[in-house]
């Protein structure tokens, strides 16, 4: 059984339901899943973490067991902006007002905007192989082009990325995820067979696109007005990317982030895409270390 102990607490959203589960005592502390999984990724991490602290877990909107709300040509409902209020509304509903981020992928995304939008919510954020949407954008090489293809094909006009992805999702899960650095070997079947049912659920298809095409439109231009009025983050930050990831390899992940936030450290580690399933162990120390930190000081706060 996956994420023995965690308690399912449905929270209701602005747009629908949000999945969320529960377990643990202490500083409270979000984790947030990347594409195309669940909170199901955190199965390694997340119980030894909820020794520590008061964990939640939750689905994003258009992924997991979450709601799938429709999306328009403004983008608007899966902005990373939307999203975060997603993730501030789940933890206030929680009981707390100021807490930890650990967050991967597409939820590292969502705790970037997270941070600069409710600056005093986030204590400390530890994210999980991205650089900042932006840059990434204005720095697109071959290279990584050819890596992240998956970015280009979901922004294309609907219908047909949903159409192909609909039309076999188990396969389309593997596809991206099996072409990473560890192949699909790195998960566990349990948490790959939840990754495959989600992405069969009706509306999955059309939230990814969404997701995706928030961040290549309506997220940018959020990102900019951030960096014309010169707005950083404020919570220290910590950023850890795979040395056989794409990320690492085309960016220089902890000079960007310096653009973006004052308090910043980071480093690479021994492995793909997929830190929290590959290196368990590693992440549950960073985050010990540097989360606790941070949130055991300043608690009572």
């Amino acid at each position: 059984m996956l994420l023995p102990g965690f308690t399912s607490m449905p929270v209701p959203g602005r747009t629908g339901v949000l999945h969320t589960r529960r377990a643990g005592q202490g500083p409270a502390l979000l984790l947030l899943h990347g594409h195309p999984q669940s909170h199901v990724m955190w199965h390694q991490v997340a119980p030894a973490l909820a020794r520590h602290f008061t964990v939640v877990l939750m689905d994003l909107r258009g992924y997991g067991d979450s709601a799938r709300p429709q999306d328009d040509a403004t983008h608007v409902v899966y902005s990373k902006r939307a999203m975060a209020q997603d993730a501030l509304d789940v933890m206030q509903h929680h009981g707390f007002t100021r807490f930890g981020v650990l967050a991967h992928d597409r939820g590292a995304r969502v705790a970037h905007r997270l941070a600069l939008d409710h600056p005093g919510a986030v204590q400390s954020m530890l994210l999980l192989d991205i650089a900042p949407t932006l840059a990434m954008y204005e720095n697109t090489s071959e290279s990584f082009a050819r890596a992240y293809w998956h970015w280009f094909f979901l922004i294309q006009p609907s219908p047909l990325p949903e159409a192909l992805i609909e039309s076999d999702p188990a396969r389309y899960v593997r596809s991206v995820m099996g072409s990473r650095h560890a192949g699909l070997d790195a998960f566990a079947p349990g948490a790959l067979a939840e990754y495959e049912r989600c992405a069969g659920l009706p509306g999955t298809a059309a939230g990814i696109c969404g997701d995706y095409r928030a961040s290549a439109t309506i997220d940018l231009e959020h990102d900019r007005a951030d960096r014309a009025a010169g707005r950083q983050v404020e919570a220290p930050l910590r950023v850890l990317w795979a040395e056989h990831g794409a990320v690492g390899r085309c960016f220089d992940v902890l000079s960007l982030w310096q653009a973006c936030a004052k308090q910043v450290s980071g480093r690479s580690l021994p492995c793909g895409h997929y830190l929290a399933e590959e290196l368990p162990e590693v992440v549950l120390r960073e985050a010990l270390d540097f989360l606790g930190e941070y949130m055991f000081e300043n608690r009572s706060k």
